[in-house]
């Protein structure tokens, strides 16, 4: 299991992330995820598995009060984020939802 993002905070006072971590159910530990070109942190976002990688879009900055349309891929194997194509984007969004087709990712 890989989770990645959400807020520590609350309405209050929020703290949005952009850490996570990898959990081994057979070792019960977790273990960090690297950070190093993480998209920006955020809360209410998507994340789909693609069979290798973990894809993360949109969801909202609670402090700079915007929704947004940008994300990341995380590859497990090399510990390293790839930014993804900001192309056509759909606009900013959160609380959306997100499924893998087992070659796209859709939005809506």
């Amino acid at each position: 299991m890989i989770i990645w993002g959400g807020d520590t905070g609350n309405m209050n006072n929020p703290n949005p992330v952009k850490t996570g971590g990898i959990y081994d159910p057979v070792a019960d530990k977790w273990s960090p995820i690297s950070t190093t070109d993480a998209p920006d942190a955020r809360e209410l976002h998507t994340a789909v598995w693609t069979g290798s990688k973990m894809i993360v879009w949109g969801g909202f900055d609670p402090i700079g009060v915007t929704a947004l349309n940008t994300g990341g891929a995380y590859d497990p194997d090399t510990d390293t984020w790839s930014p993804i194509s900001m192309t056509d984007a759909p606009d900013a969004r959160e609380l959306h939802t997100a499924v893998w087709t087992g070659s796209k990712m859709i939005v809506w």
